[in-house]
């Protein structure tokens, strides 16, 4: 079964390419949604657009590969070794999970505060669902930091956390094997 940062990885990855199809496709539609007035883009309009729509599709392919969502292998054999990749800080297959997690997160916490600042102050409807979206991928990386990565991990066996304690609730699995 596919790991929740697995999902996270594919997920945002799919709405930053979704997010760059308008950017480079057509930088009129961006005009259209996000101004009061219908108007031709500027050629520097049209430029920032189309970079901004590169680099997001870049953003999104690398965060992919660093992550280990995509593994990297140079053979079909050591494919195979790679299928079962961890997002631990010690895996060698993913050394860069855990950062590119933070960079991620970080970019959809901004992106939703400025969608939220600008649907605020009255903008357009479209911020409003920049808002949700990156407000929800900001919420499911900020879950999965605190609780899929290898400090938060549940024990197959027990089924409890290694870090758990009695405070506030009393532990009562803790308690049954203590005595």
């Amino acid at each position: 079964m596919m790991d929740v940062y697995y999902y996270f990885n594919y997920l945002s990855a799919g709405w930053m390419m979704l997010e760059s199809l308008p950017l480079i496709l057509n930088p009129t539609i961006i005009i259209t949604m996000l101004s009061p007035d219908v108007r031709e883009p500027t050629p520097l309009e049209s430029y920032l657009s189309r970079s901004l729509g590169f680099a997001l599709i870049a953003f999104a392919i690398l965060n992919l590969l660093l992550t280990g969502s995509i593994p990297l292998a140079s053979s079909f054999a050591a494919t195979e070794t790679v299928k079962g990749a961890s997002t631990d800080l010690e895996d060698p297959t993913a050394p860069y999970a855990v950062p590119s997690l933070y960079v991620t997160l970080t970019y959809h916490i901004a992106v939703g505060f400025y969608c939220y600042q600008q649907w605020g102050l009255g903008h357009s409807a479209a911020y409003a669902v920049g808002m949700l979206t990156h407000g929800l991928f900001a919420a499911m990386g900020a879950w999965v930091m605190m609780f899929a990565s290898a400090d938060g991990r549940i024990y197959r066996k027990t089924g409890a956390d290694g870090k758990s304690s009695s405070f506030p609730m009393t532990n009562l699995d803790a308690e049954k094997k203590k005595s």
